[in-house]
């Protein structure tokens, strides 16, 4: 295992060891896919859902060393070919080799495209590049998951942000054709996993739609408190850093348990080194870190209409609104009607400056919510 230089990580996945809590989660996720059952995962985008699937994926890889865990990101793509591209250089590139025999059986089964084996400049690590024209899409990505059930191996295979394909001009086609495939590989495990909670639903909980009922569902909140505070605790005192608990509860409380803006805070802090973390610290990383986004959020907000600036801009200043179109929150911020309101918050949403949580709607970026507070 590497020990890393700041234990609080922000982005990737290192192993246990840095990974806090969702213990229950974990095994929950792990026993569902051992025992066959695909999941529908879903949680706030930076809540940590990829961390915990990439930690359940770590414990079958140790229980199942020969199981092929494999994870992919579709937020980028934007079309049936895309997802097939991408999905293609996850399987094939993931043989860990460029032999000639596993290039015989990889051509074997992939027919409909030119695929382009090459090594990674940095890591030397295998790649893979598809070409096919997109009349070939269906016979490409069939020829894909032939490979995947004829190679005698089990398969776990996370697809992140699966809510993307509901954004594609056939995605109902896309849907059909996914599911016409999955259901018959009993020897591939999947994950679903999406942060945007509608879309998600459309997908796996309307009637008439493909994946309509086929998955168990999963959802993660924010992390405990209490477990939360004794890793930080622990991560700092290798630093020489005192947290306090009133210290840490704090931050948590800060950032409403958001995970991963939590830890950007723990990072910060640890980078910082100070004895102990005083309010004074905590303001200084704050500050530090918007201060450091403050132009990416400029460029942002100008993109709003005025209406949906406005709308932005009185949610921050609330941190949590219940009733967006209640009186006394209209009359507080001088807002415009209702049918003005529902169309800024609509395209807020889709936008993912706001996210409709439970308790109500809240700006989606944390730290973004502090600067908003700031302007005149």
């Amino acid at each position: 295992m590497n020990v890393l230089r700041n234990p609080f990580l922000i982005y990737g996945y290192e192993s246990p060891a840095y990974f806090c809590g969702r213990e229950k989660e974990t095994e929950k996720l792990a026993s569902a896919l051992r025992n066959g059952r695909n999941v529908t995962l879903m949680s706030p985008r930076r809540m940590g859902k990829t961390g915990l699937i990439k930690n359940t994926f770590y414990r079958i890889h140790s229980e199942m060393p020969e199981a092929i865990c494999l994870y992919m990101d579709i937020y980028s793509t934007t079309s049936l070919q895309e997802f097939i591209k991408l999905f293609g250089s996850v399987v094939l590139g993931n043989g860990g080799t460029t032999s000639q025999r596993f290039l015989e059986k990889v051509r074997s089964f992939i027919k409909s495209c030119k695929m382009v084996f090459s090594a990674n400049p940095i890591t030397g690590a295998p790649e893979v590049s598809l070409d096919f024209q997109p009349s070939e899409s269906e016979a490409t990505l069939k020829e894909i998951f032939d490979y995947l059930v004829y190679s005698g191996k089990e398969y776990f295979i996370a697809i992140d942000e699966f809510q993307q394909i509901a954004e594609y001009n056939d995605s109902k086609t896309v849907e059909g054709l996914l599911r016409s495939f999955i259901q018959f590989c009993p020897n591939l495990h999947f994950v679903f996993s999406g942060s945007k909670s509608h879309l998600m639903s459309e997908i796996f909980d309307k009637p008439g739609h493909p994946f309509y009922r086929s998955t168990e569902k999963m959802h993660i909140g924010v992390l405990n408190m209490d477990e939360y505070y004794q890793f930080a605790k622990s991560k700092m005192e290798t630093n020489g850093i005192v947290l306090s608990r009133d210290a840490f509860e704090k931050i948590y409380n800060q950032f409403c348990g958001h995970t991963w803006y939590i830890q950007y805070m723990l990072n910060k802090i640890y980078e910082f080194r100070p004895k102990n973390v005083t309010q004074e610290v905590i303001n200084e990383c704050i500050i530090d870190i918007v201060e450091s986004n403050k132009e990416d959020y400029q460029r942002s907000f100008i993109l709003l209409t005025s209406n949906q600036q406005q709308l932005l801009r009185a949610i921050a200043k609330e941190k949590n609104v219940e009733n967006i179109n209640g009186n006394e929150f209209i009359k507080k911020y001088g807002l415009k009607g209702s049918s003005s309101i529902n169309r800024a918050i609509s395209a807020l949403i889709n936008k993912e400056y706001v996210y409709r949580y439970a308790e109500g709607y809240q700006v989606y970026d944390r730290f973004m919510q502090l600067w908003l507070v700031t302007l005149p």
